[in-house]
């Protein structure tokens, strides 16, 4: 038996538990650590659910930062440093990854706070997680401010990718379950994953047929 509720009711709600209701209720998300340093080379990590993908060619992701009515300190470095780092959470950080939602001050780094470890390579301004097994370091390339609700959409170009050697496909396609990136639903329910199967391209006259993933050595 299903419950009904409208928008009347919805607003009628308490207002954390309409905020649960109304996050978990769009399913599974991508949920990823963003490392920012601010101009003096300070260090910052935030988790975020919002990402999602934008295009292949130039290779794309956004994700939606709260209005920034309060110091938002991702927002900000990513501003001022052009640059930050995509990292996919795994079953053996996510407590780590989930306490950096914590309200820290501006001068405590996150990465100090959880025990996460700060990752610099290939001359990459932005701090990767080094605990996490795929990541990506990204240039800011625009902010759209929607004033439908005050929230800021932050669109970046991926410059630098990394993941493990043993979950990538000859197709090209990445295996994030064998690298063990889990997912999230709502505001703090962590969840691992489990394939069912990856599907042929749908066409209109062939019938859709599961593909064999091909690893390459």
């Amino acid at each position: 038996m299903q419950t009904f509720i409208d928008t009347a009711t919805l607003q009628q709600m308490e207002q954390r538990k309409r905020a649960m209701l109304v996050n978990s209720i769009g399913g599974y998300k991508w949920v990823s650590l963003i490392g920012t340093t601010d101009e003096n080379k300070n260090t910052n990590l935030a988790i975020f659910s919002s990402l999602f993908h934008l295009g292949a060619n130039p290779a794309l992701v956004g994700f939606i930062v709260r209005p920034d009515s309060v110091d938002r300190h991702t927002l900000s470095n990513i501003l001022a440093t052009k640059v930050y780092t995509i990292n996919h959470v795994n079953e053996n950080i996510y407590k780590k990854a989930h306490q950096t939602s914590a309200r820290y001050e501006r001068d405590i780094s996150e990465f100090d706070a959880t025990g996460l470890t700060a990752q610099f390579k290939n001359n990459f301004a932005a701090p990767y997680v080094n605990e996490s097994n795929i990541q990506m370091g990204v240039f800011f390339k625009e902010r759209i401010d929607l004033t439908i609700n005050g929230t800021i959409l932050i669109i970046g170009e991926i410059i630098q990718l990394y993941y493990p050697k043993d979950c990538i496909c000859a197709d090209g396609f990445i295996d994030i379950e064998k690298a063990n990136t889990i997912t999230c639903s709502g505001l703090d329910s962590y969840h691992s994953t489990n394939k069912l199967s990856r599907l042929s391209y749908a066409k209109t006259d062939e019938q859709t047929t599961t593909i064999t993933s091909a690893y390459i050595d």
